[in-house]
């Protein structure tokens, strides 16, 4: 056995989160970002929510107004000619534009043994910036010396990009704005500088050309970013046939930089697997696993608000242990247990 599931999972649902507002029902609490303060771990949740009085026939899109602060929402009836399409409960489009029904914003979770949670009442990060109109999402966490730096999706009717978020305590949060343009996704920092720069993992989404993967990317300072590099792309006949994209913060090992990586394939079966990047020049992949670390397999991640879905944004070491947390079916959070070596049997 590679991973090992917690009997408690999903040890978050949408039930056990308090929605910002009265009127609002929370959807899903998953994809946290994930680290240790204070001597408890620190999950920041995506937490979706939508209003209450949605009807059956009709499609309702939550926006921020960054003017006034207030979110509004944006009603269609089914039928309306000018909806093209509704591909599930997530989403829908209006005249080929995409609006989500749920918006998202980032909520801290504490615990002691990593199972048990205590969440917060009201969110840690909302959105206000005018691009963050649509919602935060899928934040990872990485801490570099005393200081959390927080990658997250910013999403707006001009895009999906990677802002940037730091702190020092997990109570003030200062917004860098957006360090990478529509459409680079799925960042993550390396937890040290190498050679002097500051690295990090990218997933630029190609409109016509290119596969849709993993790519390596370099700064002198976390905000300006260049020297980007392809570095795990989707691998034709494998499990990862479709897509990649980077999950945890790498685990620096004697090995090299160990990072547990998402992808799905060409079905949309979402997985999490393993490479092993060079410790001096992370551009460098040294192994990639030949099979999952993690696929699908109980209930709350075959079946939900998107089944079929394994997806981490964030893994901690503790106690000789790997505690990768992830979202399930984008609607729970959950956690599984594993090793290094483990992992680096996987390739």
């Amino acid at each position: 056995m590679i991973v090992e599931r917690f009997s408690e999972n999903p040890i978050i649902t949408p039930k056990d989160v308090r929605p910002s507002r009265d009127d609002y029902e929370v959807v899903g609490a998953f994809n946290p970002g994930a680290t240790i303060f204070n001597d408890q771990i620190i999950l920041l949740l995506r937490v979706a929510e939508r209003p209450k009085d949605k009807a059956d026939d009709e499609q309702v899109a939550p926006i921020l107004n960054p003017e006034t602060g207030e979110l509004e929402h944006f009603r269609l009836k089914n039928y309306d000619p000018s909806i093209t399409d509704i591909p599930d409960s997530r989403s829908f489009y209006v005249n080929g534009e995409m609006m989500l029904t749920s918006i998202s914003h980032l909520r801290i979770a504490r615990s002691k043994d990593g199972v048990n949670f205590t969440i917060d009442p009201t969110p840690a990060v909302f959105p206000e910036m005018p691009y963050e109109t649509y919602g935060l999402e899928d934040p990872r966490i990485t801490k570099i010396e005393d200081v959390y730096y927080i990658t997250y999706k910013v999403v707006s009717d001009k895009g999906i990009c990677t802002g940037l978020l730091t702190t020092e305590n997990f109570t003030h949060f200062n917004r860098h704005g957006i360090i990478f343009c529509p459409e680079n996704i799925d960042v993550v920092m390396f937890p040290e500088k190498i050679g002097g720069k500051y690295w990090a993992l990218t997933r630029p989404v190609p409109r016509y050309i290119g596969p849709r993967g993993v790519w390596i990317a370099s700064s002198p300072d976390t905000v300006h970013w260049g020297q980007h590099v392809p570095l795990i792309l989707p691998a034709e006949g494998t499990f990862h046939d479709g897509k990649t994209g980077g999950s945890c913060v790498p685990i620096k090992t004697d090995h090299g930089w160990l990072e547990i990586y998402h992808g799905s394939d060409i079905n949309d079966k979402y997985t999490l697997a393993a490479a092993l990047l060079d410790l001096n020049d992370p551009s460098q992949v040294l192994a990639r696993a030949k099979v999952p670390l993690m696929e699908p397999a109980a209930p709350y991640e075959l079946e939900g608000f998107y089944g079929n879905v394994v997806f981490s944004c964030g893994a901690i070491e503790k106690d000789n242990a790997v505690l990768i947390y992830y979202g399930a079916s984008d609607e729970y959070t959950a956690v599984a247990k594993t090793t290094v070596s483990r992992i680096l049997s996987t390739f």
